[in-house]
Order: C-alpha cells, then structure tokens, then sequence
C-alpha cells in the first residue's frame, strides 16, 4: 500500500512549527526567494484545510525564511513544463494555487502573515486574503505581472480595487514597489511592525489561546509603530494618480501621465510612464478591465 505520508522534499520546502494554540508555517525556498513551487502551493493547501477541521489550532502565523516572505509564484517552473509538453502541471498548479487562495479568504479562523521582506505575485496572493498582514521597514510589495506579459491574478483585482482612489490601477498596471509604511497607508498590510519586534510578536500570538480577532489585533498592535512616508512616496501624490489612473483606456492614462510630466519631475512618476511603455498592451488591457470590473460587482 502506498504511504500517505508526504514526500520528504515537499515538507523541505514548507516548514512547519507546532505551537501550543496555532501552527507557524514556513515558507523555505529562500534561494528562490520562497517563490511557491507546485510543491509548495499543494503542502499549503493541504495544511490549511487539515488545520481548519483541528479544535487546538487556534490561528495560523504565515512567514518566509531568508530576506523574502514570498516572491511570487514559481513561473520559470510553468514555462519550462509547458515546453516540455507537460502544460498539464502549469494548469495544475494555478488551479491549487488560486484554490488556495480562495480557502484563505474565506478561513474561518485568523491568519497571521509576516511581510519581512519581498511579497509580490502569488505572495500577495498568499497573504493578502487574510485578516492580519504585517509589514516592517524591509517589506517590498509590488505586482509586476504586467512588465511578464501576464496580469495580476491570485485576487488581485479584488483587493487592487479596495485601495484609495485609483491607487490600485497604479500599482497593478505599473507594477510600483511599495515599502512597509505605503501598504499601511493604502491598506495592503494591517499593522507596521519593527522586524526586530518580530520574535517578541510571534512569542506572544503562538502562545494565545484565542482565535478572537480583537485579542489578537490588540496584540500586534502593542509591538507596532506609526508608519514614516519617505518624501519621495507616489502616495503623497494622490491627487496625480486619480486624475490619471481613473481614465477609461490605458491609452488615454498613459497620455495624461505624459500631460503631467511637463511639471512634475519626481523619479516615482518616470518610472511609472516608462513601466506603462515597456509593458505588454494585452496585459494592461486585461489588468485595467480586471480591477474596473471589481468595482461594478461591490
């Protein structure tokens, strides 16, 4: 009889840390910058719906081990699958994958993610449908699905389309890096919490025996700080952004950026115009309709 045990190499890549009250996963492909492999995204599944049947697991802590959380789903992998013939596993995959998300949007019981580092594509998607995302000074958030040919998928229209003003067309079509203080600001993290912190913070959510929200945002937020908006942030410009993501057409944006940069000069808003130019048209369409059909569903 075959053994229902998983293989040794998939546990590798998912770590897993029993706690008194919660479960504390790992994401280790640090060399890869934990970038989810099909093995990864299936060991996840399986663990989140193991542990949301389980009484004695109260909440799940989600982190990254090295300099990232997760950057991405592990597209190389996909490619290279699918021109070996094998498109099979590439469709697999983002069937689990977004499955996976799917359970965590709607878990019936908190999840914690530690955003200590890079959290982009299929990370965000790993982190940002649940209740509790904490960012620190080394997180670096950003959907470069379009600079790929692809399109920020993993929910991302969903939660894209909840930022403040058309903030979300910017970051989505762009492809913008956003640091700690700017996806607090925005609503893409929850708390900001120092990363020296973090030890502190983990210790007290691992040793709480509550899945009660409140108790456990109260606890995350003893250890957080206000966020500092460095001067150089697209977030101070807000007024731009909605005046030229909230057009209709990718075309008419990218003219109205073009209008703007007459009088402004700031380095976030070159690169914004240049990412847009250097981008699959395709892609934009399909991520700018994507996020705007969000808005006629709410």
């Amino acid at each position: 009889m075959a053994s229902s045990k998983p293989h040794p190499h998939l546990l590798d890549q998912v770590l897993v840390q029993d706690n008194s009250f919660s479960k504390t996963l790992i994401l280790n492909r640090p060399k890869q910058l934990n970038a989810l492999s099909h093995q990864m995204v299936s060991r996840l599944l399986e663990l989140f719906l193991a542990y949301e049947k389980d009484p004695n697991v109260k909440l799940l802590l989600l982190k990254g081990s090295g300099r990232a959380f997760c950057a991405g789903g592990d597209v190389a992998a996909v490619v290279r699958d699918i021109r070996e013939a094998d498109w099979k596993s590439g469709a697999d995959f983002f069937c689990k994958e977004f499955t996976l998300n799917y359970i965590m949007a709607t878990y019936t019981k908190p999840q914690v993610s530690i955003l200590d580092g890079i959290v982009m594509g299929g990370g965000a998607g790993a982190s940002m449908h649940g209740r509790f995302r904490v960012a620190t000074e080394n997180s670096v958030f950003a959907m470069p699905e379009t600079a790929l040919g692809l399109f920020p998928d993993v929910g991302a229209s969903y939660y894209l389309s909840r930022l403040p003003g058309f903030f979300g067309e910017y970051v989505g079509l762009t492809g913008a890096r956003l640091d700690g203080a700017e996806m607090l600001l925005c609503g893409l993290a929850t708390h900001l919490v120092p990363s020296a912190k973090l030890p502190l913070l983990e210790e007290a959510l691992v040793n709480l025996d509550s899945c009660d929200p409140a108790r456990i945002s109260a606890i995350i937020d003893e250890y957080s700080e206000r966020p500092y908006l460095k001067g150089k942030s697209a977030y101070h410009r807000l007024d731009v952004i909605d005046k030229c993501f909230s057009l209709r057409t990718v075309e008419a944006i990218l003219s109205a950026l073009e209008k703007e940069a007459v009088n402004i000069t700031e380095d976030w808003f070159s690169a914004a115009i240049q990412s847009l130019k250097k981008a699959s048209p395709t892609s934009l369409k399909i991520s700018l309709k994507s996020v705007r059909l969000q808005h006629t569903f709410d």
